[in-house]
Protein backbone atom coordinates (compact mmCIF):
# COMPACT_ATOMS: atom_id res chain seq x y z
CA UNK A 1 0.00 0.00 0.00
CA UNK A 2 2.89 2.34 0.92
CA UNK A 3 4.27 1.55 -2.44
CA UNK A 4 1.86 2.98 -4.47
CA UNK A 5 1.02 6.07 -1.80
CA UNK A 6 2.58 9.04 -3.43
CA UNK A 7 1.97 7.25 -7.11
CA UNK A 8 -2.14 7.61 -5.84
CA UNK A 9 -1.41 11.48 -4.71
CA UNK A 10 0.12 12.01 -8.52
CA UNK A 11 -2.46 10.54 -10.27
CA UNK A 12 -5.12 12.53 -7.88
CA UNK A 13 -2.90 15.83 -9.09
CA UNK A 14 -3.54 14.40 -12.64
CA UNK A 15 -7.04 14.15 -12.43
CA UNK A 16 -7.06 18.09 -11.24
CA UNK A 17 -5.49 18.97 -13.70
CA UNK A 18 -7.43 17.37 -16.61
CA UNK A 19 -10.40 18.91 -14.76
CA UNK A 20 -9.01 22.36 -14.86
CA UNK A 21 -8.10 21.74 -18.62
CA UNK A 22 -11.66 20.74 -19.47
CA UNK A 23 -13.02 23.44 -17.97
CA UNK A 24 -10.86 25.85 -20.07
CA UNK A 25 -12.74 24.48 -23.24
CA UNK A 26 -15.46 26.25 -24.42
CA UNK A 27 -18.47 23.04 -24.42
CA UNK A 28 -21.90 23.76 -25.24
CA UNK A 29 -24.59 21.25 -25.17
CA UNK A 30 -27.99 19.73 -26.31
CA UNK A 31 -30.88 19.74 -23.76
CA UNK A 32 -30.68 23.14 -22.59
CA UNK A 33 -26.82 23.81 -21.82
CA UNK A 34 -26.58 19.78 -20.51
CA UNK A 35 -24.58 17.91 -22.44
CA UNK A 36 -27.11 14.78 -24.15
CA UNK A 37 -24.32 11.60 -22.97
CA UNK A 38 -21.16 11.65 -21.22
CA UNK A 39 -17.83 9.43 -23.76
CA UNK A 40 -18.30 7.81 -26.51
CA UNK A 41 -20.46 4.94 -25.85
CA UNK A 42 -23.29 7.18 -23.99
CA UNK A 43 -22.85 9.78 -26.69
CA UNK A 44 -23.94 7.14 -29.69
CA UNK A 45 -26.81 5.74 -27.58
CA UNK A 46 -28.14 9.78 -26.96
CA UNK A 47 -27.42 9.62 -23.47
CA UNK A 48 -29.38 6.39 -22.79
CA UNK A 49 -28.07 3.73 -20.38
CA UNK A 50 -28.97 5.15 -16.95
CA UNK A 51 -29.38 1.14 -16.49
CA UNK A 52 -27.01 -0.49 -18.63
CA UNK A 53 -23.88 0.03 -17.39
CA UNK A 54 -20.52 -1.26 -19.62
CA UNK A 55 -17.61 0.95 -18.89
CA UNK A 56 -16.40 3.77 -16.49
CA UNK A 57 -18.27 6.33 -18.17
CA UNK A 58 -21.35 4.85 -15.75
CA UNK A 59 -20.00 6.85 -13.00
CA UNK A 60 -21.39 9.75 -14.69
CA UNK A 61 -24.40 8.59 -15.54
CA UNK A 62 -25.21 6.22 -12.80
CA UNK A 63 -22.51 5.40 -10.61
CA UNK A 64 -24.27 2.32 -9.24
CA UNK A 65 -23.68 0.08 -12.66
CA UNK A 66 -19.81 0.59 -12.02
CA UNK A 67 -20.84 -2.91 -10.25
CA UNK A 68 -21.10 -4.78 -14.48
CA UNK A 69 -17.68 -2.85 -15.09
CA UNK A 70 -14.11 -4.11 -15.16
CA UNK A 71 -10.53 -2.07 -14.46
CA UNK A 72 -10.26 0.05 -17.33
CA UNK A 73 -10.19 3.86 -18.49
CA UNK A 74 -11.78 5.51 -21.15
CA UNK A 75 -10.73 9.25 -22.88
CA UNK A 76 -13.18 10.41 -25.36
CA UNK A 77 -12.96 14.19 -27.17
CA UNK A 78 -15.98 15.20 -28.76
CA UNK A 79 -15.56 18.13 -31.67
CA UNK A 80 -19.25 19.71 -31.00
CA UNK A 81 -20.26 21.90 -33.85
CA UNK A 82 -23.37 24.36 -33.11
CA UNK A 83 -24.81 26.86 -35.46
CA UNK A 84 -27.22 30.35 -34.00
CA UNK A 85 -28.43 32.89 -35.49
CA UNK A 86 -30.29 35.59 -34.67
CA UNK A 87 -32.81 37.03 -37.32
CA UNK A 88 -34.44 40.46 -36.29
CA UNK A 89 -37.85 42.13 -38.33
CA UNK A 90 -39.36 44.86 -37.75
CA UNK A 91 -42.90 45.83 -37.61
CA UNK A 92 -43.51 48.75 -37.06
CA UNK A 93 -42.04 52.38 -38.23
CA UNK A 94 -39.64 52.49 -35.12
CA UNK A 95 -36.26 50.89 -34.66
CA UNK A 96 -35.57 48.07 -31.98
CA UNK A 97 -32.48 47.62 -29.38
CA UNK A 98 -31.84 44.40 -31.58
CA UNK A 99 -30.66 44.23 -35.57
CA UNK A 100 -32.93 43.64 -38.57
CA UNK A 101 -31.88 40.91 -40.42
CA UNK A 102 -30.06 37.65 -39.58
CA UNK A 103 -26.70 37.74 -37.46
CA UNK A 104 -24.85 34.71 -37.10
CA UNK A 105 -22.87 33.65 -34.11
CA UNK A 106 -19.10 32.96 -34.81
CA UNK A 107 -16.68 30.08 -32.96
CA UNK A 108 -18.77 26.74 -34.35
CA UNK A 109 -16.26 24.06 -33.31
CA UNK A 110 -15.63 23.28 -29.71
CA UNK A 111 -13.56 20.71 -28.23
CA UNK A 112 -15.07 18.61 -25.38
CA UNK A 113 -12.64 16.17 -23.56
CA UNK A 114 -13.80 13.09 -21.60
CA UNK A 115 -12.22 10.78 -18.92
CA UNK A 116 -12.97 8.09 -16.48
CA UNK A 117 -11.10 4.84 -14.73
CA UNK A 118 -12.97 2.45 -12.82
CA UNK A 119 -11.19 -0.17 -10.33
CA UNK A 120 -12.21 -3.31 -8.90
CA UNK A 121 -11.79 -3.76 -5.27
CA UNK A 122 -11.16 -6.74 -3.40
CA UNK A 123 -14.39 -7.82 -1.64
CA UNK A 124 -15.36 -5.89 1.41
CA UNK A 125 -18.51 -4.98 2.78
CA UNK A 126 -18.52 -1.17 1.89
CA UNK A 127 -17.47 -0.82 -1.98
CA UNK A 128 -17.19 -2.71 -4.79
CA UNK A 129 -15.49 -0.62 -7.66
CA UNK A 130 -14.29 3.03 -7.22
CA UNK A 131 -13.87 5.46 -10.69
CA UNK A 132 -12.77 8.88 -11.20
CA UNK A 133 -14.70 10.31 -13.64
CA UNK A 134 -13.65 14.23 -15.25
CA UNK A 135 -16.43 15.68 -17.32
CA UNK A 136 -17.84 18.78 -18.96
CA UNK A 137 -21.40 18.83 -18.00
CA UNK A 138 -22.55 21.34 -20.16
CA UNK A 139 -22.25 25.14 -21.31
CA UNK A 140 -22.98 27.75 -23.56
CA UNK A 141 -21.34 29.62 -26.06
CA UNK A 142 -22.49 32.97 -28.00
CA UNK A 143 -20.27 35.18 -30.03
CA UNK A 144 -22.44 37.88 -32.24
CA UNK A 145 -20.03 39.94 -34.44
CA UNK A 146 -19.71 43.94 -34.24
CA UNK A 147 -22.33 44.09 -37.02
CA UNK A 148 -23.08 47.76 -38.54
CA UNK A 149 -26.05 49.06 -37.89
CA UNK A 150 -28.13 51.92 -39.93
CA UNK A 151 -26.91 56.03 -39.47
CA UNK A 152 -29.17 58.00 -37.88
CA UNK A 153 -30.49 60.06 -40.99
CA UNK A 154 -32.14 56.88 -41.68
CA UNK A 155 -35.51 56.47 -42.41
CA UNK A 156 -37.79 56.01 -40.66
CA UNK A 157 -36.01 56.08 -37.67
CA UNK A 158 -31.90 54.62 -37.06
CA UNK A 159 -31.77 51.27 -36.66
CA UNK A 160 -30.17 51.65 -32.82
CA UNK A 161 -33.33 51.86 -30.31
CA UNK A 162 -31.68 53.29 -26.98
CA UNK A 163 -33.89 51.90 -24.35
CA UNK A 164 -33.40 54.15 -20.88
CA UNK A 165 -30.36 52.36 -19.44
CA UNK A 166 -29.32 52.33 -22.93
CA UNK A 167 -25.84 53.65 -24.64
CA UNK A 168 -25.96 56.80 -26.93
CA UNK A 169 -28.19 57.26 -29.76
CA UNK A 170 -25.30 57.23 -32.03
CA UNK A 171 -23.59 53.74 -30.98
CA UNK A 172 -24.64 51.56 -34.11
CA UNK A 173 -22.77 48.09 -33.88
CA UNK A 174 -23.66 45.01 -32.44
CA UNK A 175 -26.79 42.81 -31.50
CA UNK A 176 -27.38 45.06 -28.20
CA UNK A 177 -25.78 48.05 -29.73
CA UNK A 178 -22.20 47.78 -28.20
CA UNK A 179 -20.05 45.83 -30.19
CA UNK A 180 -19.46 42.14 -29.94
CA UNK A 181 -21.77 40.46 -27.87
CA UNK A 182 -22.21 37.23 -26.19
CA UNK A 183 -21.37 34.58 -23.37
CA UNK A 184 -19.09 32.16 -22.85
CA UNK A 185 -19.91 29.42 -19.78
CA UNK A 186 -18.51 26.35 -18.96
CA UNK A 187 -19.29 23.40 -17.02
CA UNK A 188 -17.38 20.97 -15.33
CA UNK A 189 -17.30 18.10 -12.70
CA UNK A 190 -14.62 16.15 -11.14
CA UNK A 191 -16.14 12.97 -9.46
CA UNK A 192 -14.76 9.83 -7.02
CA UNK A 193 -17.49 7.55 -7.18
CA UNK A 194 -18.17 4.09 -5.48
CA UNK A 195 -20.50 1.33 -6.29
CA UNK A 196 -21.94 -1.93 -4.10
CA UNK A 197 -23.80 -4.86 -4.76
CA UNK A 198 -26.32 -5.43 -2.29
CA UNK A 199 -27.96 -8.18 -3.76
CA UNK A 200 -28.08 -10.15 -6.83
CA UNK A 201 -31.33 -7.61 -7.47
CA UNK A 202 -30.23 -4.12 -6.57
CA UNK A 203 -26.55 -2.03 -6.89
CA UNK A 204 -26.21 1.25 -5.25
CA UNK A 205 -23.35 3.93 -5.83
CA UNK A 206 -22.72 7.16 -5.01
CA UNK A 207 -20.33 10.25 -6.33
CA UNK A 208 -19.16 13.31 -4.85
CA UNK A 209 -19.21 16.26 -7.29
CA UNK A 210 -16.27 19.47 -7.19
CA UNK A 211 -17.57 21.44 -9.71
CA UNK A 212 -15.83 24.03 -12.12
CA UNK A 213 -17.70 26.82 -13.42
CA UNK A 214 -16.35 29.97 -15.68
CA UNK A 215 -18.00 32.63 -17.23
CA UNK A 216 -17.41 35.78 -19.89
CA UNK A 217 -20.06 38.08 -21.23
CA UNK A 218 -19.64 41.24 -23.71
CA UNK A 219 -21.38 43.59 -25.00
CA UNK A 220 -25.00 43.89 -23.09
CA UNK A 221 -23.79 47.25 -21.19
CA UNK A 222 -26.98 48.41 -22.36
CA UNK A 223 -28.70 46.92 -19.88
CA UNK A 224 -26.37 48.61 -17.37
CA UNK A 225 -29.14 51.05 -16.14
CA UNK A 226 -31.33 48.58 -15.44
CA UNK A 227 -29.12 46.64 -12.69
CA UNK A 228 -28.93 46.80 -9.24
CA UNK A 229 -24.63 47.06 -9.72
CA UNK A 230 -24.60 49.01 -13.11
CA UNK A 231 -20.73 48.15 -13.11
CA UNK A 232 -21.02 44.63 -13.00
CA UNK A 233 -23.24 43.39 -15.91
CA UNK A 234 -20.53 42.89 -19.30
CA UNK A 235 -17.09 43.08 -20.03
CA UNK A 236 -15.66 42.18 -16.73
CA UNK A 237 -13.55 39.41 -18.35
CA UNK A 238 -13.77 35.75 -17.22
CA UNK A 239 -14.65 34.43 -14.00
CA UNK A 240 -14.70 31.51 -12.29
CA UNK A 241 -16.60 29.68 -9.58
CA UNK A 242 -16.33 26.47 -7.76
CA UNK A 243 -19.02 24.15 -5.75
CA UNK A 244 -19.94 20.70 -4.68
CA UNK A 245 -22.60 18.68 -4.93
CA UNK A 246 -23.57 14.75 -5.21
CA UNK A 247 -24.79 11.98 -7.66
CA UNK A 248 -26.26 9.04 -6.27
CA UNK A 249 -28.22 6.31 -8.19
CA UNK A 250 -29.76 2.21 -8.04
CA UNK A 251 -30.13 -0.25 -10.42
CA UNK A 252 -32.99 -2.87 -10.24
CA UNK A 253 -32.74 -6.24 -11.84
CA UNK A 254 -36.19 -8.26 -11.56
CA UNK A 255 -35.02 -10.75 -14.45
CA UNK A 256 -31.61 -11.70 -15.96
CA UNK A 257 -32.49 -9.71 -19.18
CA UNK A 258 -34.54 -6.70 -17.73
CA UNK A 259 -32.34 -4.12 -15.77
CA UNK A 260 -34.23 -0.82 -13.79
CA UNK A 261 -32.32 2.72 -13.17
CA UNK A 262 -32.55 5.67 -11.27
CA UNK A 263 -29.76 8.19 -11.06
CA UNK A 264 -29.87 12.03 -10.51
CA UNK A 265 -27.75 15.02 -9.34
CA UNK A 266 -28.42 16.87 -6.27
CA UNK A 267 -28.24 20.98 -6.71
CA UNK A 268 -25.12 21.91 -7.09
CA UNK A 269 -23.86 24.82 -4.94
CA UNK A 270 -21.81 26.94 -6.51
CA UNK A 271 -19.84 30.41 -5.31
CA UNK A 272 -21.52 33.84 -7.39
CA UNK A 273 -19.70 35.47 -9.96
CA UNK A 274 -19.46 38.72 -8.22
CA UNK A 275 -18.00 40.03 -11.17
CA UNK A 276 -21.28 39.78 -13.35
CA UNK A 277 -23.49 40.14 -9.86
CA UNK A 278 -25.26 43.22 -11.00
CA UNK A 279 -26.66 41.03 -14.16
CA UNK A 280 -27.64 37.24 -12.22
CA UNK A 281 -30.10 37.36 -9.95
CA UNK A 282 -29.46 36.74 -6.28
CA UNK A 283 -25.95 39.23 -6.49
CA UNK A 284 -24.54 36.57 -8.69
CA UNK A 285 -25.62 33.09 -7.71
CA UNK A 286 -25.43 30.64 -10.91
CA UNK A 287 -25.99 27.43 -9.17
CA UNK A 288 -26.46 23.90 -11.17
CA UNK A 289 -29.92 23.01 -11.72
CA UNK A 290 -30.70 19.36 -10.14
CA UNK A 291 -31.86 16.59 -12.58
CA UNK A 292 -32.86 12.80 -12.16
CA UNK A 293 -32.86 10.41 -15.19
CA UNK A 294 -34.59 6.95 -15.05
CA UNK A 295 -34.32 3.93 -17.87
CA UNK A 296 -35.28 0.42 -18.88
CA UNK A 297 -32.73 -1.20 -20.47
CA UNK A 298 -34.05 -5.04 -21.84
CA UNK A 299 -31.76 -7.73 -23.74
CA UNK A 300 -33.85 -8.76 -26.70
CA UNK A 301 -30.89 -11.05 -27.43
CA UNK A 302 -28.23 -12.05 -25.46
CA UNK A 303 -26.17 -9.48 -27.83
CA UNK A 304 -28.93 -7.03 -28.43
CA UNK A 305 -29.52 -4.20 -25.71
CA UNK A 306 -32.91 -1.71 -25.97
CA UNK A 307 -33.07 0.96 -24.08
CA UNK A 308 -35.58 3.76 -23.17
CA UNK A 309 -34.84 6.51 -20.33
CA UNK A 310 -36.88 9.88 -19.16
CA UNK A 311 -34.78 12.70 -17.84
CA UNK A 312 -35.98 15.89 -15.83
CA UNK A 313 -33.87 18.90 -15.47
CA UNK A 314 -35.06 21.49 -13.12
CA UNK A 315 -33.79 24.92 -14.57
CA UNK A 316 -36.26 27.11 -13.20
CA UNK A 317 -34.94 26.03 -9.56
CA UNK A 318 -32.12 28.44 -10.38
CA UNK A 319 -33.33 32.27 -10.38
CA UNK A 320 -31.02 33.29 -12.57
CA UNK A 321 -31.73 31.22 -15.06
CA UNK A 322 -35.33 30.50 -14.26
CA UNK A 323 -36.96 34.01 -13.60
CA UNK A 324 -39.03 35.45 -16.49
CA UNK A 325 -37.25 37.72 -18.36
CA UNK A 326 -40.05 40.10 -18.12
CA UNK A 327 -39.00 40.87 -14.15
CA UNK A 328 -37.20 43.62 -15.78
CA UNK A 329 -40.63 45.29 -16.21
CA UNK A 330 -40.66 45.52 -12.83
CA UNK A 331 -37.43 47.70 -12.75
CA UNK A 332 -38.33 51.05 -11.95
CA UNK A 333 -35.49 52.38 -14.61
CA UNK A 334 -37.78 50.63 -17.46
CA UNK A 335 -40.76 53.28 -17.19
CA UNK A 336 -43.33 50.70 -17.34
CA UNK A 337 -43.84 49.89 -13.17
CA UNK A 338 -44.01 51.38 -9.75
CA UNK A 339 -42.74 48.80 -7.79
CA UNK A 340 -40.56 48.82 -4.92
CA UNK A 341 -36.65 50.45 -5.10
CA UNK A 342 -34.53 47.64 -7.25
CA UNK A 343 -37.33 45.05 -7.63
CA UNK A 344 -36.70 43.30 -10.34
CA UNK A 345 -34.10 45.17 -11.46
CA UNK A 346 -30.72 42.85 -13.14
CA UNK A 347 -29.02 41.49 -10.06
CA UNK A 348 -31.90 41.29 -7.43
CA UNK A 349 -33.09 38.65 -5.25
CA UNK A 350 -36.39 38.49 -8.27
CA UNK A 351 -34.32 40.16 -10.70
CA UNK A 352 -34.90 39.41 -14.58
CA UNK A 353 -33.29 35.80 -15.35
CA UNK A 354 -33.39 34.05 -18.78
CA UNK A 355 -36.76 32.31 -18.24
CA UNK A 356 -35.91 28.99 -18.91
CA UNK A 357 -38.84 26.47 -17.84
CA UNK A 358 -37.89 22.85 -16.26
CA UNK A 359 -37.37 20.36 -19.53
CA UNK A 360 -38.11 16.53 -19.81
CA UNK A 361 -35.81 14.54 -22.04
CA UNK A 362 -36.76 11.08 -23.62
CA UNK A 363 -33.51 9.29 -24.77
CA UNK A 364 -34.26 5.55 -26.84
CA UNK A 365 -31.15 3.68 -27.66
CA UNK A 366 -29.78 0.45 -29.27
CA UNK A 367 -26.95 -1.52 -28.77
CA UNK A 368 -26.18 -4.65 -31.02
CA UNK A 369 -22.65 -6.49 -29.59
CA UNK A 370 -21.83 -9.22 -32.82
CA UNK A 371 -18.26 -9.81 -31.01
CA UNK A 372 -16.73 -9.57 -27.92
CA UNK A 373 -15.59 -5.73 -27.73
CA UNK A 374 -17.64 -5.07 -30.47
CA UNK A 375 -21.00 -2.90 -30.91
CA UNK A 376 -22.99 -1.32 -32.76
CA UNK A 377 -25.01 1.64 -31.45
CA UNK A 378 -28.01 4.19 -32.31
CA UNK A 379 -29.81 6.66 -30.79
CA UNK A 380 -32.52 9.46 -30.52
CA UNK A 381 -33.34 12.18 -28.25
CA UNK A 382 -36.02 14.37 -27.96
CA UNK A 383 -35.36 17.55 -25.48
CA UNK A 384 -38.34 19.93 -24.64
CA UNK A 385 -37.14 23.57 -25.20
CA UNK A 386 -36.77 25.32 -22.47
CA UNK A 387 -37.85 28.96 -23.80
CA UNK A 388 -40.68 30.57 -24.85
CA UNK A 389 -41.65 33.60 -26.61
CA UNK A 390 -41.73 35.50 -24.11
CA UNK A 391 -38.16 35.48 -22.78
CA UNK A 392 -36.53 35.19 -26.74
CA UNK A 393 -34.78 38.69 -26.31
CA UNK A 394 -32.74 37.53 -23.57
CA UNK A 395 -31.52 34.36 -24.94
CA UNK A 396 -30.17 35.88 -28.11
CA UNK A 397 -26.95 34.82 -26.15
CA UNK A 398 -28.48 31.47 -24.91
CA UNK A 399 -30.15 29.89 -27.21
CA UNK A 400 -30.81 26.52 -26.07
CA UNK A 401 -33.44 25.83 -28.43
CA UNK A 402 -32.85 22.26 -29.69
CA UNK A 403 -35.22 19.57 -29.41
CA UNK A 404 -34.44 16.55 -31.52
CA UNK A 405 -31.40 14.95 -32.52
CA UNK A 406 -30.14 11.28 -33.80
CA UNK A 407 -27.02 9.70 -33.06
CA UNK A 408 -24.67 6.58 -33.70
CA UNK A 409 -21.56 5.19 -33.24
CA UNK A 410 -19.31 2.08 -32.93
CA UNK A 411 -17.30 0.06 -30.67
CA UNK A 412 -13.94 -1.77 -32.43
CA UNK A 413 -10.80 -4.03 -30.46
CA UNK A 414 -7.35 -2.96 -32.24
CA UNK A 415 -5.01 -3.71 -29.78
CA UNK A 416 -4.80 -6.59 -27.38
CA UNK A 417 -6.06 -4.28 -24.45
CA UNK A 418 -7.16 -0.74 -26.51
CA UNK A 419 -10.62 -0.28 -27.84
CA UNK A 420 -11.90 2.33 -30.43
CA UNK A 421 -15.04 4.17 -30.25
CA UNK A 422 -16.67 6.37 -32.41
CA UNK A 423 -19.97 8.48 -32.36
CA UNK A 424 -21.63 11.13 -34.07
CA UNK A 425 -24.67 13.32 -33.42
CA UNK A 426 -26.88 15.51 -35.70
CA UNK A 427 -29.31 17.79 -33.85
CA UNK A 428 -32.20 19.14 -36.09
CA UNK A 429 -32.51 22.95 -36.47
CA UNK A 430 -35.20 24.62 -34.08
CA UNK A 431 -36.22 28.12 -33.11
CA UNK A 432 -38.60 30.48 -31.14
CA UNK A 433 -40.03 33.32 -32.02
CA UNK A 434 -41.46 36.72 -29.82
CA UNK A 435 -40.86 40.08 -29.74
CA UNK A 436 -38.44 43.21 -27.66
CA UNK A 437 -39.82 43.89 -23.97
CA UNK A 438 -41.07 47.19 -23.49
CA UNK A 439 -39.31 49.38 -21.84
CA UNK A 440 -36.11 47.38 -23.01
CA UNK A 441 -36.79 47.45 -26.39
CA UNK A 442 -39.22 47.77 -28.85
CA UNK A 443 -42.25 45.50 -28.36
CA UNK A 444 -42.78 45.71 -32.03
CA UNK A 445 -39.58 44.18 -33.50
CA UNK A 446 -40.03 40.64 -33.73
CA UNK A 447 -36.80 38.43 -32.66
CA UNK A 448 -36.60 34.80 -33.90
CA UNK A 449 -33.81 32.82 -32.34
CA UNK A 450 -32.33 29.52 -33.91
CA UNK A 451 -30.18 26.77 -34.07
CA UNK A 452 -28.64 23.58 -35.40
CA UNK A 453 -26.08 21.46 -34.03
CA UNK A 454 -22.95 18.57 -35.22
CA UNK A 455 -21.02 16.63 -33.04
CA UNK A 456 -18.32 13.88 -33.62
CA UNK A 457 -16.67 12.13 -30.90
CA UNK A 458 -13.51 9.73 -30.66
CA UNK A 459 -12.68 7.78 -27.38
CA UNK A 460 -10.31 4.85 -26.89
CA UNK A 461 -10.56 2.43 -23.70
CA UNK A 462 -8.20 0.45 -22.23
CA UNK A 463 -8.83 -2.54 -20.43
CA UNK A 464 -5.88 -3.27 -17.78
CA UNK A 465 -6.90 -7.36 -17.41
CA UNK A 466 -7.21 -7.68 -13.44
CA UNK A 467 -4.27 -4.94 -12.92
CA UNK A 468 -4.95 -2.11 -10.72
CA UNK A 469 -4.62 1.11 -12.57
CA UNK A 470 -2.42 2.17 -10.75
CA UNK A 471 -0.05 -0.89 -11.25
CA UNK A 472 -0.60 -0.76 -15.18
CA UNK A 473 0.30 2.85 -15.40
CA UNK A 474 3.08 2.76 -13.13
CA UNK A 475 4.52 -0.52 -12.81
CA UNK A 476 3.54 -3.49 -10.56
Amino acid sequence: MQKYGKKATKALAVGLTALVGLASTPASATEGYFQNGYGARSKALAGAGVADSRDATAAALNPAGLVHVTNQTNAAVSIFSPRREETGTRTGPFPGATPTGTVESGYEYFRIPNMAMSYRLDPNPWVDVIALTVYGNGGMNTSYPDVFRSAPTAAPAPDCFAPPAGPAIGTRTGVFCNGQAGVNLEQAFMSIAMAKQINPMISVGVAPIIARQVIELDGLQAFSGLSTVPGAVSNQGQEESWGVGVRAGVEITPMDNVRFGVAGNSRIFMEEFSEYRGLFAEQGDFDVPPSIQVGLAVDVMPNLTMMVDYKHIWYSTVDSVGNPSANILNCTATGVGTPAAGAGCLGADNGAGFGWNDISVIKVGMEWRPAERTAVRFGYGYSENPIGSADVMFNIIAPGVVEHHIDGGIQLPIFANWDLEIAGMYSFDNSVTGFELPGVGNPTQQIEIGMHQYEATIGMTYHFDGMSPLQALFGG
